[in-house]
């Protein structure tokens, strides 16, 4: 599998699929959620309904349509809040390794992923950058190409790092 790292807008990435930072009630949101709901439009909302009426837990996977989005799928996951406890790295890495699995069950070959949890949810940048690419580079999956997209400069700053050392 080959990772990389862009700055950009998660929302225009050309990929079979893209991870989605979802809140556990699955009915959009701020940050990366709220952005990724407005892109997609309203199908996305309306298929989280049907598949996922309550829901999803802390480090689970789900998908939905992509709607208006250029990626077919979203790959929902559900990160850990550390600002309200949730601080087993465990449970972040648990999010890709999930998405990963639904990623295979669809066939997407390729994805788009942010930085989970590292927003609103208070886990560190460069801790979740190395939980992110660690955990991605070393689980088994049919997936081709990641591309982990930063917004900000920090959060692309992180994810080089952590790409670096595991390249090193």
């Amino acid at each position: 599998m080959r990772l990389y790292v862009q700055r950009g807008d998660i929302t225009s990435i050309t990929v079979d699929a893209v991870i989605n930072a979802a809140s556990s009630r699955m009915r959009g949101g701020g940050g990366v959620d709220g952005a990724i709901h407005r892109a997609g439009g309203p199908a996305i909302l309306r298929d989280c309904i049907a598949r996922h009426p309550h829901g999803l837990r802390t480090g689970a996977a789900g998908w939905t349509t992509g709607g208006d989005l250029p990626a077919r799928w979203v790959i929902h996951v559900v990160g850990p809040n550390r600002n309200a406890g949730q601080d087993d790295p465990e449970l972040l890495a648990s999010c890709y390794r999930n998405a990963l699995a639904v990623a295979d069950e669809l066939g997407a070959r390729t994805l788009a992923s942010p930085l989970v949890s590292a927003g609103i949810y208070g886990w560190p940048l460069d801790d979740a950058a190395r939980i992110a690419v660690t955990t991605v580079g070393s689980t088994e999956s049919a997936v081709t190409d990641v591309t982990f997209v930063a917004f900000g400069a920090d959060a692309h700053r992180a994810l080089d790092r952590a790409l670096a050392e595991l390249n090193a």
